[in-house]
């Protein structure tokens, strides 16, 4: 249970500080900016990894999650625990904001700035390299230690600042699924379920067929 506990709050405070971040730019007229949105994600990442990472292993993403299993670095058992509690934490976090901010219209929902399309396969890419990176940092399932904070941390800082004009830079199901919930835009959801976990898929692919040590894949 301190597994699923650590997640769901992990989860909360990786939405309620990255979503936050959009809603008061949105309500403050742009004091934070577009790249001060992008440093708060990947500072509150960080943060969590820090934080819980030795406890859960603070993946706060169920592509993550799914990633770790394909990878055989996580037990079946534990995936739906797993991702429920991130889908919860997100949720209530969004909740949360809502309460805050009631007159806000999407919470820091996820949507294309561009064609769908686009956004899908740059959600592909961005996840792809989000999950390279985590596979090469942590030890076994768990995001753990000085190099996996830093690195994972900056990762989703630099996404989320170069390409969340264009698609929003999700990389993480939860965290598009409780602002799209709450606020009730469910039009584009569709893309950021999907394009994530199948670019966590394909990296965990990559990374086993790069690292021929079984470095990657079942350690």
């Amino acid at each position: 249970m301190k597994k699923f506990i650590s997640e769901f709050i992990g989860t909360y405070f990786l939405v309620f500080a990255g979503t936050g971040a959009i809603v008061i730019n949105d309500v403050s007229g742009g004091s934070i900016t577009h790249v001060g949105v992008a440093i708060t994600f990947g500072l509150i990442v960080l943060a969590m990894i820090y934080t819980i990472g030795d406890i859960s292993g603070a993946h706060l993403n169920p592509a993550v999650t799914l990633g770790f299993f394909a990878a055989r670095r996580f037990p079946a058992k534990e995936m739906a625990p797993y991702i429920l509690s991130q889908c919860a934490g997100a949720v209530l976090a969004s909740l949360t904001l809502r309460f805050l901010f009631p007159s806000h219209q999407t919470l820091g929902c996820t949507h294309p700035a561009g064609t769908a399309g686009q956004s899908f396969v740059l959600e592909i890419i961005l996840t792809f390299l989000l999950m390279f990176v985590i596979l090469g940092v942590s030890t076994g399932a768990r995001e753990k230690g000085i190099t996996a904070g830093i690195a994972v941390g900056a990762v989703i800082a630099l996404e989320a600042m170069f390409a969340g004009p264009i698609c929003g830079a999700s990389m993480n199901p939860a965290r598009s699924l409780a602002p799209a919930l709450v606020s009730g835009h469910l039009e584009s959801l569709w893309i950021y379920l999907a394009a994530p976990v199948l670019g966590a898929l394909m990296a965990v692919f990559a990374c086993c067929w790069v690292r021929k040590d079984g470095d990657c894949c079942g350690t």
